[in-house]
């Protein structure tokens, strides 16, 4: 596709100026009977397609959320069953998306470089009985402003439904009044047909409540998840009606203080995050969805309707996420575990909108640790192939000139001075190995093996004297602490262990294509990181790590700093640094991460089940009796302090109830082991998993005498072991 762009106004939107999302046209005829046609889109950021009136967009926040700086988008639409002999249309409606994502002013979108009122490149053939017809988007394009007045991904949109023109998408329609398009300038980006899967309505959902707080009505949907409201009123001509989104309630009342940043530290406009608000037209029963935002919430503070208009059918929440095909289950005899397992399945959902975000409300933004500490589950549980690839290309193109990645993807530079570092940057090696082990692609690591190997030289540019790493964020949102970054584990041997884990990883994916040299390259870094690891950073006396916490043993344990004859002191140090605690976790992400499966690989399945399922703090369970739908940011002992209350990076104890409960353990494409762990309480369980051979599944049950009988099906090929 070529990169000729139209633009409707050379202003853009702001807090403080508002600008409508632009309208614009194309009307065009033809003279005989269509044999084929297609047009090709790309909305920086977003867009909505009709075609003589009707909507044909592929799905919420087409195309994508990229840097156009790095990768412009496009689709491609078949038109041969839309089009007519005579006059056509073309309509489009674009929105800022990440071309002026000014919302984000926390992570620096506002000083983007490429920052600019929304374009438009378009590109239209057909093939009829008489010839052949193509244009692009040109000055004969019209343009218009939409009743959109405002829109944000992050903040949120203003609609005015007075402005509203009946029929501009329609043929017919007399756009003599309407201003030709201006030619845009042309973005840095690659040109590129989006192949993620788009963003998706799965369910709509009515409330479970409408209160009436003050002179506001709360809206309570049951389920703190992703999406928007559709909006069903009649109203007089002129009524405002604001729509607050929110997480969580505090003592019964709309609170959505934990999702706005500190007013003396950034500027994150408070009054309008993730807001809605519409302006009524009074012309009947009007409905409204809007077009480029989405919001992370539970309830919702309606301002300005009144108590007539106060009814469950005025909302409807959408909730969408990309449109994955889920490809793993899991289920037990405990409705609590049952529960627990679905917060992690809305947290992974709620949280993947093109790509994995960190949650869903106050950042939406694509950070790479959190990704890479999920992907080891969500392989398992999604068709995540394609949509990780695709992000993978962004993760390349964000990659700067030595090497170094940033912490958030898309960026517009931010991310490379704070927020990254090697168990962020592991993203970019734990997302193909995750694909190649589990999917059997090995595409993914040829793609992505050069930019392995260009960070892997840069890190050890970054060795301290003692060759530990120390350069990024460590074993994040650490049980208790107010601050994220007051970690037990020191980050020297977060990062380094995390250096030695990927090169690990590197130098198993490059054999596996054959990169020899790359793959001894890899191997090379691997083994020195793994001695320096154990010479700075391990008493091999007592088998302690720096630290002396349960995140530096466990992270130790899992990724294989010990000897198999030092194993089991190490562990045993592990259950006294538990024992301190009274048998809870004392952890941050990363040790929450492999904690669970360490003690099933020592037999201790039964520590990790109490620490899931328990009711006291701190503890998985304990979310369940706080009222809490989803996975939250971290554990605090007041559940209102959890920051964000939709986080996924917490939530890999899915994946150890799929391996030890069920006992379905996925070890690569074309071996499982099965190994139900013995769990009181528990009378049967199953999981199943879709591997691209076919079906893989595990079910057990109790019997009167105890005794479990196992039942395990597997496609041809697939090994089973024990």
């Amino acid at each position: 596709m070529e990169k000729n762009f139209i633009k409707a106004t050379e202003k853009y939107c702001d807090v403080d100026s508002h600008v409508a999302a632009p309208l614009i046209r194309k009307s065009f005829m033809l003279d005989s009977p269509i044999i084929s046609a297609s047009v090709s889109v790309c909305g920086l950021g977003f867009y909505r397609l009709f075609v003589n009136g009707r909507e044909i967009t592929k799905g919420h926040l087409a195309p994508y959320i990229s840097n156009p700086d790095d990768i412009c988008y496009y689709d491609t639409y078949d038109l041969s069953d839309v089009l007519s002999v005579g006059e056509n249309v073309i309509g489009v409606i674009l929105g800022n998306g990440f071309m002026n994502c000014f919302g984000g002013a926390v992570w620096d979108f506002e000083k983007a470089v490429f920052r600019g009122a929304p374009r438009l490149a378009l590109e239209f053939f057909a093939a009829t009985e008489n010839g052949e017809l193509s244009f692009c988007a040109d000055s004969s394009f019209k343009t218009h402003p939409s009743p959109i007045l405002f829109d944000d991904l992050r903040l949120g949109e203003i609609y005015d439904a007075r402005e509203e023109l009946e029929g501009w998408a329609e043929i017919g329609f007399d756009d003599s009044n309407w201003q030709k398009a201006l030619t845009a300038e042309t973005p840095r980006g690659e040109m590129k047909l989006c192949r993620a899967e788009p963003i998706a309505v799965i369910k709509e959902l009515s409330p479970v409540s409408v209160t009436k707080q003050g002179d506001a009505y709360l809206y309570d949907f049951g389920i703190n998840t992703a999406g928007v409201c559709r909006l069903n009123v009649s109203a007089e001509s002129g009524q405002k009606i604001t729509l607050w989104h929110g997480e969580i309630l505090k003592d019964g009342q709309f609170y959505n203080a934990n999702i706005l940043f500190k007013p003396e530290k950034y500027t994150f406009y408070n009054d309008y995050n993730q807001t809605v608000r519409y302006i009524a037209s009074g012309k009947g029963r009007e409905v409204y969805t809007p077009s480029f935002s989405y919001q992370g919430f539970r309830y919702v503070l309606v301002e300005g309707i009144t108590e007539a208009q106060a009814t469950p059918e005025l909302l409807t929440y959408l909730v969408m996420s990309s449109d994955l095909k889920t490809v793993g289950g899991f289920s037990c005899s405990d409705d609590k575990v049952n529960k627990l397992y679905n917060m992690a399945v809305n947290a992974d959902r709620s949280n993947f909108f093109y790509f994995p975000t960190d949650c869903p409300h106050r950042e939406k933004n694509g950070w790479t640790g959190d990704a890479s500490m999920s992907s080891d589950r969500m392989v398992l549980m999604y068709d995540v192939d394609t949509s990780w690839r695709v992000w993978l290309d962004n993760i390349r193109k964000a990659q700067n000139d030595r090497g170094e990645l940033p912490g958030i993807v898309p960026t517009s530079g931010w991310g490379f001075k704070w927020g990254n570092g090697p168990t962020w940057d592991s993203a970019l090696f734990n997302l193909p190995y995750m694909l190649y082990k589990f999917r059997g692609d090995t595409d993914v690591i040829r793609e992505n093996a050069h930019a392995m190997v260009r960070y892997l030289q840069y890190i050890l540019t970054r060795r301290n004297e003692n060759g530990t790493v120390s350069v990024g964020l460590g074993d994040y949102v650490p049980v208790g602490k107010v601050r994220a970054s007051d970690y037990d584990a020191p980050v020297a041997l977060t990062d380094s262990v995390m250096v030695m884990d990927v090169a690990r990883k590197a130098n198993e994916m490059f054999s596996t294509v054959g990169y020899t040299h790359e793959a001894d390259y890899a191997l090379g870094i691997y083994e020195d990181m793994r001695e320096t690891i154990r010479r700075e950073l391990v008493d091999t006396e007592t088998m302690t790590v720096a630290g002396n916490c349960q995140s530096s043993q466990c992270i130790s344990l899992y990724y294989g700093v010990f000897d198999k004859d030092e194993e089991q002191t190490a562990f045993e140090r592990l259950l006294e640094f538990i024992d301190a605690k009274n048998g809870a976790f004392d952890c941050g992400f990363i040790g929450m991460h492999t904690i669970f499966h360490v003690l099933t690989r020592f037999g201790r399945s039964d520590i990790a089940y109490k620490m899931i399922t328990g009711r006291e703090y701190p503890s998985y369970g304990r979310l369940i009796d706080v009222g809490e739908t989803a996975v939250v940011e971290k554990f605090m002992p007041d559940p209102i302090n959890s920051g964000s209350h939709n986080h996924h990076f917490l939530a890999d104890y899915a994946r150890w109830l799929t391996y030890n409960v069920a006992g379905l353990e996925m070890i690569d494409s074309h071996t499982v082991k099965v190994a139900p762990a013995d769990i009181d309480g528990i009378d049967f369980a199953e999981a199943w998993y879709d591997l691209p051979c076919g079906r893989v599944s595990v079910g057990w049950k109790r019997g009167e005498n105890g005794e479990k009988t196992i039942n395990v099906t597997v496609p041809d090929g697939v090994k089973v072991i024990n």
